[in-house]
């Protein structure tokens, strides 16, 4: 029997990349009752691409002052429009979008659903799809354990000697 890959953890909230995206160090809350990730959203609209035809939905993530977004508009040609069921319970028709996440250095691609967030503390929310494709376990007692394993993993990496032997004798 070929062995499983080994669970890794995440807190209930962790720093993530979204490098498609140009985003880096978002703070996402971790959802185990929400199925889809969500991303903050606004200025969300429809438009008919002039060339063929085809319809671009244009949107601004995060909010403008967000210090992971320089405010730019993005336009996305792949894109789907589903019912997601919120946390009240309430369906929502929802745009989705398929992108790129980075978590202990490794890049997931998963769907984020696009909704307004504004009101919430959280601009990111990391649902569970994304939880069983990257077999990631959550310790709610934790934070941004994702962050702080790249952090040690490139300070091991600037000083390789030192990180495997101890310290060098000069």
């Amino acid at each position: 029997m070929k062995p499983r890959p080994v669970k890794r953890l995440l807190g209930r909230r962790e720093l993530i990349d979204l490098p498609a995206l140009g985003l880096r160090g978002v703070v996402a809350k971790v959802d185990t009752g929400a199925y889809t990730s969500a991303i903050h959203c606004a200025d969300l609209h429809l438009e008919a691409d002039p060339a063929t035809g085809e319809p671009v939905l244009h949107v601004r993530l995060l909010d403008p002052e967000h210090p992971a977004t320089d405010g730019q508009p993005l336009a996305f040609r792949e894109f789907a429009q589903r019912h997601i069921r919120s946390s009240n319970g309430e369906v929502q028709a929802r745009y989705v979008i398929r992108t790129v996440v980075r978590l202990y250095g490794e890049d997931f691609s998963t769907e984020f659903s696009l909704a307004d967030r504004s009101d919430l503390k959280h601009p990111v929310l990391l649902g569970r799809s994304l939880l069983r494709q990257g077999r990631f376990v959550v310790d709610v007692a934790q934070r941004e354990l994702s962050y702080k394993a790249e952090r040690r993993a490139a300070a091991q990496a600037s000083h390789p000697i030192a990180a495997a032997d101890g310290p060098v004798r000069t």
